[in-house]
């Protein structure tokens, strides 16, 4: 099993997080928005904070999931990715441990898929918080 990816300083409402989100209010901004809140949505004990310039969720301070809009299309990214299982098979990325579904405008990503990722991914992260 991988290690958790640390980030002190991850706080329940980042107004970073707040701003980078009404930055981009195009509509790669309204994707990332959406799955950042379905990130932001799964427990009391979410925080977030600016990782590398883009919104980042995390169980206490171990990040989990993150967002970023590109010229044409926004990552919804795992920060240990390549551990989580992925029956839709979305998941892109060989690294040894992130990975990251593309969504682009107007693409029919299966948003029940995307979001049983994101549950999995917290789920996973908050085990290991406890654990």
């Amino acid at each position: 099993m991988s290690r958790p990816f640390p980030l002190p300083g991850a706080v329940r409402r980042d107004p970073d997080v707040g701003a980078w989100l009404s930055e981009h209010a195009d509509e790669l901004g309204a994707i990332a928005n959406r799955w950042f809140q379905v990130m932001r949505d799964c427990g009391d004990d979410v925080t977030e904070l600016l990782h590398d310039g883009h919104p980042t969720a995390c169980v206490g301070e171990l990040a989990f999931g993150y967002v970023n809009a590109f010229s044409n299309h926004v990552n919804v990214g795992f920060f240990l990715g390549a551990e989580l299982s992925d029956p839709g098979g979305l998941l892109e990325g060989t690294g040894k441990f992130m990975r990251h579904v593309k969504v682009r405008s107007g693409d029919d990503v299966d948003a029940e898929a995307l979001a049983a990722l994101i549950k999995a991914a917290y789920a996973d992260m908050k085990g290991r918080l406890a654990g």
